[in-house]
């Protein structure tokens, strides 16, 4: 019966039209059967174009046809001629699209199973603008075609994680559809890699399909939170003790907006989003922009520490756009002193963020990844803290090369959040904010979602997770290497000018081992490190 209704919404008007129009030119030939003859073409036309219309609503692989019947197929023409097409359709960054189409292309081949080869060579001009590769070796190794995985958990954890060098990255129910999240978590299960929940909350869809999770606790505790907005430790302990979470992430602040918060308005806080949420029905659902728990460097490791042993010693760990140097080597010196240190970072890069943001935020605030991630790496290993936690990085990764080159930088581990929207069917068309997603991947409609498929989306999400790390072994072993821990700031290489090139190794400066605990060499640290205050976020004075 719901598939019937479907036609009468304003998205199925080319479908509706065409039922109507055949149906009205059937009864006019049977009622006059001398304009049968006459009639004849437009309604073969109109009755074929019917009959695909409604094969596209019940068929199960184009969640964009399901949504959008006979329209859509506009959309697979332009596909068709794409390399005809290209300069004006396809360009990608320069199309004003926020990122490359030629990169969705790639992981919509690798999680359909498609050949992910091209002729005519590489289609970046190399010797302009910040071209970036990776070194190969004369003397390649072997491919060695493994899941690639990190052992995650300090000196301090009772029950380390062996995760994926992969993951999905946070991305919570409310922003995506509840069938967005079985299809991740379900693919999450399929390919043993681990799914972040973001902050919105552990929903009943998080759980339905038994994936590992990463539970992503924000400064609104959703979850686990008291009605005053507090956090509550007694419903963390419940929900934390869940088998299917591996991990803890406590989220100080997340690339796209760090420093902002966010409110989810009254309307579209329905009775699963407040079951979620723990908040109020048809209220603001507010995200401070700040933690309420703690309000010092020393404060933070102390609700880490706290969140490890109500956990039962699974995994603990902060994620956080870099901002103020200060006030991360603050954080660093807070560990020094109180022999509190986290089992995990995630460095979310400013360019990263799948979910609306205000324009400047997403221009202009935060740190960018790479520059972040060297900075964490190398302070934690000027403190001579490296070893004791595990790193992860987040922030517009999405091919096997995104990966080799965080890891240059520090990265143990990577998050993927687009690259797996593509994998469920994103399109990008960049209305996630206003609950008309087209392909049922960023709505609450259930009109919409119903045209993501969990089934079919749920293997694409393996299907890409598992080519992108057999992409990944391939790089590793022409590099000459046999894992993904081997990779240096040497090997990847950047052009800053047409006749210059250098390695990560000349363009980012390291830290000597516990240096920054005589007297800091580097210049870009000496003053941050004098200025850190371990029982303050506030520069010393």
């Amino acid at each position: 019966m719901g598939i019937l209704l479907l036609p009468f919404t304003p998205r199925f008007a080319a479908l509706t039209i065409c039922i109507v129009a055949t149906a009205a030119l059937a009864a006019f030939c049977i009622q006059q059967p001398q304009w049968l003859e006459a009639l004849l073409a437009p309604l073969a036309v109109f009755g074929g174009l019917a009959l695909m219309g409604i094969h596209d609503l019940v068929q199960r692989k184009h969640s964009i046809l399901r949504n959008y019947p006979i329209a859509a197929h506009l959309r697979f023409l332009f596909e068709e001629i794409r390399p005809e097409m290209r300069q004006y359709f396809f360009e990608g960054e320069k199309d004003g699209t926020p990122f490359s189409r030629d990169t969705r292309a790639i992981v919509y081949q690798r999680a359909k199973l498609q050949l992910d080869k091209r002729p005519f060579g590489t289609q970046y001009e190399v010797y302009e603008g910040s071209f970036e590769w990776i070194n190969h070796s004369i003397a390649p190794k072997p491919v060695a075609y493994e899941p690639f995985r990190v052992s995650i958990g300090g000196p301090d954890c009772a029950m380390p994680y062996r995760a994926s060098v992969l993951n999905i990255s946070a991305m919570s129910f409310g922003a995506l559809s509840a069938n967005a999240i079985r299809s991740l978590n379900k693919g999450a299960k399929m390919g043993g890699f681990a799914h972040d929940t973001g902050e919105g909350g552990l929903s009943s869809y998080h759980r339905e399909m038994g994936g590992d999770l990463i539970w992503e606790i924000g400064s609104g505790y959703f979850g686990c939170r008291r009605p005053d907005g507090s956090f509550c430790p007694e419903t963390f302990q419940k929900v934390a003790a869940g088998t299917q979470i591996k991990m803890v992430e406590l989220k100080l602040s997340q690339g796209a907006k760090p420093g902002h918060g966010g409110v989810l308005p009254a309307a579209k806080v329905s009775r699963e989003i407040s079951l979620t949420r723990g908040v109020p029905v048809g209220r603001d659902c507010i995200s401070p922009s700040s933690h309420p728990a703690f309000s010092t460097p020393v404060g933070l490791l102390e609700m880490i520490a706290e969140m490890r042993r109500l956990s039962g010693g699974k995994p603990t760990g902060f994620k956080l756009c870099i901002g103020h140097p200060w006030e991360f080597l603050a954080i660093c010196k807070a560990m020094l002193e109180t022999g509190i240190t986290p089992d995990f970072i995630v460095v979310d890069g400013k360019e990263g963020g799948t979910g609306a943001a205000p324009l400047e935020f997403v221009d202009h605030v935060g740190m960018p990844l790479r520059d972040g991630l060297s900075f964490v790496h190398n302070a934690l290993v000027g403190c001579g803290l490296r070893e004791r936690m595990r790193i992860g990085a987040s922030g517009k990764i999405v091919s096997a090369f995104d990966i080799a080159r965080a890891m240059a930088l520090g990265a143990d581990w990577c998050n993927s959040a687009r690259g797996f929207m593509f994998a469920v069917g994103c399109i990008q068309a960049q209305s996630c904010h206003t609950d008309r997603c087209p392909t049922g991947v960023a709505t609450q409609d259930p009109t919409r979602q119903r045209a993501l498929v969990v089934s079919d989306k749920s293997q694409r999400v393996a299907n890409f997770h598992a080519a992108t790390l057999n992409a990944l072994a391939e790089l590793v072993a022409a590099a000459g290497l046999s894992h993904t821990s081997e990779i240096q700031p040497y090997h990847i290489c950047k052009r800053v000018s047409a006749t210059t090139s250098a390695t990560y190794a000349e363009l980012y400066e390291a830290v000597e081992p516990r240096a920054l605990l005589t007297r800091p060499a580097n210049v870009s640290f000496r003053d941050a490190w004098a200025l850190a205050r371990p029982d303050s976020f506030e520069r010393a004075r």
